[in-house]
C-alpha cells in the first residue's frame, strides 16, 4: 500500500510577515500575533494488515460548538489529498499533516475531512471501511488550547486502530470506522520580549539570542519594544546591539530562562553611552 505524506506549508487567509523559526517580530500587539502550528498523526498497532484512511482536507476552528460554521481550511495549494496506511505509523513513526502559521488565540478543534476511499485489510482481504453518516463531514477533535503569539505548537493525533475499527454483528464482514483518537499538545518553544527604555530615537536596536549555531533576532520598534519568537526552552544571553552612530554601547542580559509555551518578559532595558 502506497503511503502519501502531506506537507501543508502555508496559511491562505493571513499574510506571512515573518518566519517564526527565525523569531522575527517587531512589536507586542497581541491582536496581530501569530503562532506556528504543526499537526502530526501516529498510531497504536492493531490486528490488521493495513488500515487505509483517505484524508481530503485539514481544518481548524476557534470554538468548540459542533456546527459546520467557522471552520477554516489550513490546506494550501501544495496539499495533495490521498490515502495513507495508519499501520505504517506505529513504533514512534508519525506523519506530518500540517505546518502552518495561524492567528494566535483560542483553538477549539481540529478536523480531518475524509474521502470515501477508506479500507481495511484483514488476512490479505481488502474490505470497505464505512464511515458513519455523523462523521462524513470529518473527524472533529477537541483541542481547547490557547495559542500564545510567537510560540510553536505540535499537535499529535494518536489514532487507536485497535479500538476504532468495529466489525458489524451477524458475520456480514462489514467494517465500520468509529475513531478513537487522543490529541496531545506540546509547545516546543517560548518567547523573549522586552523594551528599550528610553527608546533610541532615529536608530535601530537589534535584539538577538544564540540558539546553538543559529542567531535568532528581531529589531525593536519605534517604542523600543522587541520580541524574539521561537526560542526553545533553556537559559540564554540576550544581546542588544544599537545601530552604529547612535552613541550607545552594546548591552547583554545573561541568565534569561525560557520555558516552552510561555513569554519571558525581561522588562525595561536602558542602553548606556559609549565610553
Amino acid at each position: 500500500m502506497k503511503k502519501f505524506k502531506f506537507y501543508v506549508l502555508s496559511f491562505s487567509l493571513i499574510t506571512l510577515i515573518c518566519f517564526l523559526l527565525t523569531g522575527c517580530s517587531d512589536n507586542d500587539d497581541s491582536n496581530n500575533q501569530t503562532s506556528r502550528v504543526m499537526v502530526r498523526m501516529t498510531d497504536a498497532p492493531g490486528d490488521y494488515d493495513a488500515v487505509n484512511i483517505d484524508v481530503q482536507d485539514i481544518k481548524i476552528k476557534a470554538s468548540t460548538d459542533t456546527g459546520d460554521e467557522g471552520w477554516v481550511s489550513i490546506a494550501s495549494d501544495e496539499f495533495t489529498p490521498g490515502v495513507y496506511n495508519l499501520l505504517d505509523l506505529t513504533g514512534g513513526v508519525n506523519v506530518l499533516l500540517a505546518d502552518n502559521v495561524v492567528p494566535s488565540g483560542y483553538l477549539g478543534q481540529i478536523r480531518l475531512v475524509l474521502g470515501t476511499n477508506n479500507t481495511v485489510v484483514k488476512n490479505g482481504v481488502t474490505y470497505p471501511l464505512n464511515t458513519p453518516s455523523a462523521q462524513q463531514s470529518g473527524l472533529k477533535l477537541n483541542v481547547n488550547q490557547t495559542l500564545v503569539g510567537g510560540v510553536i505548537y505540535e499537535f499529535l493525533l494518536d489514532f487507536d486502530v485497535e479500538h476504532s475499527i468495529v466489525v458489524q454483528a451477524g458475520g456480514s464482514g462489514n467494517y465500520n470506522l468509529h475513531p478513537v483518537i487522543r490529541v496531545s499538545t506540546m509547545a516546543t518553544s517560548g518567547v523573549i520580549k522586552g523594551r528599550i527604555s528610553p527608546a533610541l530615537v532615529g536608530f535601530q536596536v537589534l535584539a538577538s539570542v544564540q540558539v546553538g549555531d543559529t542567531t535568532v533576532s528581531a529589531y525593536a520598534d519605534e517604542a523600543g519594544l522587541f520580541q524574539i519568537n521561537g526560542i526553545p526552552a533553556g537559559t540564554y544571553t540576550v544581546t542588544l546591539t544599537p545601530e552604529t552612530g547612535s552613541g550607545k554601547a552594546l548591552k547583554t542580559i545573561t541568565g534569561v530562562v525560557v520555558v516552552n509555551g510561555e513569554v519571558k518578559d525581561i522588562g525595561d532595558v536602558t542602553l548606556v553611552a559609549l565610553p
